[in-house]
């Protein structure tokens, strides 16, 4: 049987301070101490990836006032972990988009939103991004950050 993956946006936010400084937002999802990662969520019916990634950046870290500087050009995916794959059905993974943006103004994060998300975030190097993530979004987070990198967009 052919796996199902569920269409997703991810962002990867580069801090106001870039192109000075190459500093990465990571935040810690509220429901798995010790899970960090980049904000990303579901694309609803009738949106398209850059709607989406506009509306969940609002939802998650309570601001839309980004400036999109690339995307990734094709759709990655990975698989849950054996434990969650119970509580995301009928979906393996998730197939994503991701989107390179610059936030403009670091005074207006606000992670705690009315369902919030994440209970922590950082700006962090970008050589630092992958010792905080999951194992099961590694390879994926490695790809693009090298993808941004090769592009000439990420130090």
């Amino acid at each position: 049987m052919e796996k199902k993956y569920r269409p997703n946006v991810s962002a990867i936010v580069l801090s106001p301070k870039y192109p000075f400084s190459c500093e990465i937002f990571i935040a810690q999802r509220s429901d798995i101490k010790g899970a960090w990662q980049f904000p990303q969520g579901g694309i609803d019916k009738g949106e398209t990836p850059r709607m989406a990634i506009l509306r969940e950046l609002e939802e998650e870290i309570g601001t839309r006032n980004v400036e999109i500087l690339a995307q990734y050009p094709q759709w990655l995916s990975y698989d849950f972990p054996k434990h969650a794959l119970e509580k995301m059905k009928p979906y393996a993974g998730q197939k994503q988009r991701y989107f390179l943006v610059r936030l403009r103004d670091a005074s207006e994060i606000n992670i705690f939103t009315d369902d919030a998300e994440f209970n922590e975030f950082k700006f962090v190097k970008t050589g630092e991004v992958l010792n905080h993530v999951r194992s099961f979004k590694r390879d994926v987070y490695s790809k693009v950050l090298k993808y941004f990198k090769k592009e000439g967009f990420l130090c």
